[in-house]
C-alpha cells in the first residue's frame, strides 16, 4: 500500500509539474496598481475598468488599487515600480530616468485629435516603439498611453501679448521637463518647476499666476470648480497623456495568460479613455465659458506663428536632449 501511495503521489506530482510548465496552472498574484489623479478624474474610471477586466479574466490575478497619489508622485511611482514595490501604474511618464522619455514633452508632436489617435493610440506607431524600448531599458514594461486632451495654460488673469510669443508678464508652473520649460519661455512666460500636487495651492497663494498643465476638462473640473483661475489659453502644443506601465520584475513572474489578460485590459481601458476625452473636450470648453472664464482664441495664422517659433527654438534642444536617432524617428514617424 505504501508503495502504491508513493507511486500515485509521484504520478500526480509529475502531472501537476507538466501542467505548470505549460502555463495551465499559474500562481495567484495580487497586483498593486497606483495612479496620481483625483478620484473624480476620468483616469480614475479608466483604472477601475482595467482592474475589473484583469480580475474578470480568471487567470489568477487580483488588483489592489491605490488612486489619487496615495503611493506618491509620478516620479516616485516610477522609482518604486522599477524596484518591484508597485506592479502597475497609470501616470505621466517623466524623463528623469532616461532623456529619451522627453518624447512625451516634445512640443507640437501632435496638435489635433486625429494625430493623437495615430501617434498615441496605435500600439505599432513609432512613439509606441520608442516607449517600449526606453521603458524596457529601465526595468519597466510599456502597456499603452491614454490622452485626456491637448494642453493649455490656466491663468488667474489675461496676460500681455495673449496671442503671440511676446512677454506675458506672468509666472507659471511647468512640469519637470526642460522642453516644456523652454517652450513656455518662448511663449513669453516666466517659469517655475513644481510637482502637480503643489499647483493649485501655489496658484491660490499667488506663488505663481497659473500653470501649463491642463486640458479644457481638467481646467474646468480641477480649477474652475475650485474657484481657482479665470483664463484658459488652449495652445495645444502638448498632450495631457498618461501611460500604463508594469514592473518588469512582476511581469517576468506572470504566466503568458496573465500577461495577455493585463495587455487586453489596458487596451480596452485606453480605448475608452481616449474616446471619452475626445467627446468631452468641446463640452468642457463650453463649461468654462459658462463658469465665466475667458478663453483666448487663436487664429490659424497665430497658431502657425506660435508653432514655428517653438519648433525653431525648442526642437534643436529636443534633438540633443532626446537623442538624434530617437528624435529623427519620432518626428518622421519611422
Amino acid at each position: 500500500m505504501k508503495f502504491r501511495r508513493n507511486a500515485i503521489s509521484a504520478i500526480l506530482g509529475l502531472a501537476l509539474a507538466g501542467l505548470a510548465s505549460t502555463g495551465a496552472i499559474a500562481d495567484e498574484i495580487t497586483l498593486k496598481m497606483a495612479g496620481v489623479r483625483p478620484v473624480d478624474d476620468p483616469s480614475h474610471a479608466a483604472m477601475e475598468m482595467v482592474a475589473k477586466e484583469i480580475e474578470a479574466a480568471g487567470v489568477g490575478l487580483s488588483v489592489k488599487f491605490f488612486p489619487a497619489g496615495q503611493l506618491g508622485s509620478g516620479e516616485e511611482l516610477m522609482e518604486d515600480t522599477i524596484r518591484g514595490n508597485i506592479d502597475l501604474v497609470f501616470t505621466f511618464v517623466y524623463a528623469h530616468k532616461d532623456p529619451a522619455l522627453e518624447a512625451n514633452s516634445l512640443p507640437f508632436l501632435v496638435s489635433s485629435w486625429d494625430e493623437v489617435d495615430s501617434v498615441f493610440g496605435d500600439p505599432q506607431s513609432t512613439y509606441s516603439q520608442i516607449m517600449n524600448e526606453t521603458l524596457d531599458r529601465i526595468g519597466l514594461v510599456y502597456l499603452g498611453t491614454g490622452v485626456e486632451g491637448l494642453i493649455g495654460v490656466v491663468l488667474t488673469e489675461e496676460p500681455e501679448n495673449a496671442t503671440s510669443v511676446g512677454q506675458k508678464g506672468k509666472h507659471i508652473r511647468v512640469w519637470a521637463s526642460n522642453l516644456v520649460k523652454a517652450a513656455s519661455e518662448v511663449l513669453g512666460f516666466q517659469t517655475t518647476t513644481m510637482n502637480w500636487s503643489e499647483v493649485i495651492p501655489a496658484v491660490q497663494a499667488g506663488t505663481v499666476d497659473g500653470a501649463i498643465c491642463c486640458t479644457a476638462n481638467a481646467a474646468y473640473t480641477l480649477f474652475a470648480k475650485s474657484d481657482v483661475g479665470q483664463v484658459y489659453m488652449p495652445y495645444n502644443a502638448f498632450t495631457e497623456s498618461q501611460s500604463f506601465y508594469a514592473s518588469k520584475r512582476t511581469w517576468e513572474n506572470m504566466s503568458d495568460e496573465q500577461r495577455a489578460a493585463v495587455e487586453a485590459a489596458v487596451e480596452k481601458g485606453m480605448a475608452w479613455y481616449n474616446q471619452q476625452a475626445r467627446e468631452t473636450d468641446a463640452a468642457s470648453m463650453a463649461s468654462l465659458r459658462e463658469a465665466g472664464w475667458t478663453i483666448i482664441e487663436f487664429t490659424p495664422e497665430e497658431r502657425t506663428a506660435i508653432s514655428e517659433a517653438i519648433k525653431s527654438e525648442v526642437w534643436p534642444m529636443a534633438k540633443e536632449t532626446i537623442g538624434a536617432d530617437v528624435f529623427d524617428r519620432l518626428v518622421s514617424g519611422q
